[in-house]
């Protein structure tokens, strides 16, 4: 198989090394379309050497495109791949907002992939929700799945809307996680706490937690249940944050979200 990736950012070049590291692709098979020559240089210290700066013919060669460019660009993306376009290639799109229907009339193909990736990618940590269109086969299916699990794990979705659902969801979710973190991390240093111990305590805590969550098979409520003893310390907090229907403005947070990626979807 051979890979190019356009648009070598945070995101392109974290699927590139994500590949990389799990050897589903040599050094030789995979490219990365890239003007910045800042980001070149970056790209070329992890190894990566067959960088283009511009879209050209070579494209024709290659078994999966990978569009990882802002979603503003996609127009002129566009123009600059359709002449190169093959039938038996695929389309991987992570460009968000840029309907499977708008990349397979822009782009005169119907092998497209389109996912949505969030920040903890970067990291192998990520969660990544995708949808292909049914004419892509079993073979290349199976490929697409092994490639975007590098990168953490990947969910299939059963519509395009969900892309929106899981942008809610996980791919703003790390904010919603630091904004939660910082609110303790504050509590902490008022309680007088180093700022930076109040980090650790802090990051520490929902690592634990999160770690705990995984390793065993009960539920967040029965989690809940087993810190928070009748009368004590975390039954108090948790009333508090029952009080306030704290649950209901997350809910709602996420809602806001949804509302806000569809509409951005429909420009």
């Amino acid at each position: 198989m051979k890979i190019v990736i356009i648009g070598g950012g945070n995101m392109g070049k974290s699927f590139a090394q994500s590949f990389l590291n799990a050897n589903l692709i040599a050094y030789k098979d995979l490219f990365i379309v890239e003007k910045n020559e800042q980001q070149i240089a970056i790209l070329k210290q992890e190894g990566i050497q067959n960088i283009e700066t511009a879209i050209h013919s070579f494209i024709e060669s290659m078994d999966i495109i990978i569009l990882a460019t802002k979603p503003q660009d996609a127009s002129v993306i566009f123009d600059d791949i359709r002449p190169f376009i093959q039938e038996k290639q695929i389309v991987l799109s992570i460009m968000a907002g840029v309907s499977i229907q708008t990349i397979q009339e822009s782009l005169n193909t119907k092998k497209v992939v389109r996912c949505m990736p969030n920040l903890p990618c970067q990291i192998g940590l990520g969660v990544t929700g995708f949808l292909m269109d049914n004419s892509i086969e079993q073979v290349q299916s199976t490929y697409i799945l092994q490639l975007l699990n590098t990168t953490g794990i990947a969910i299939a979705l059963k519509e395009e809307d969900q892309l929106n659902a899981i942008t809610a969801i996980s791919g703003s979710g790390p904010a919603y996680v630091f904004y939660f973190m910082q609110s303790m991390v504050e509590q902490a240093k008022n309680y007088g706490f180093s700022e930076k111990d109040a980090e650790k305590i802090v990051a520490q805590t929902f690592l634990g937690a999160v770690e705990l969550f995984l390793k065993n098979d009960l539920s967040n409520q029965e989690w809940i249940q087993r810190v928070a003893s009748k009368g004590g310390t975390t039954e108090a907090a948790i009333s508090i944050f029952n009080q306030n229907n704290i649950a209901k403005s997350i809910q709602d947070g996420l809602d806001a979200a949804l509302n806000r990626s569809r509409a951005l979807s429909n420009k």
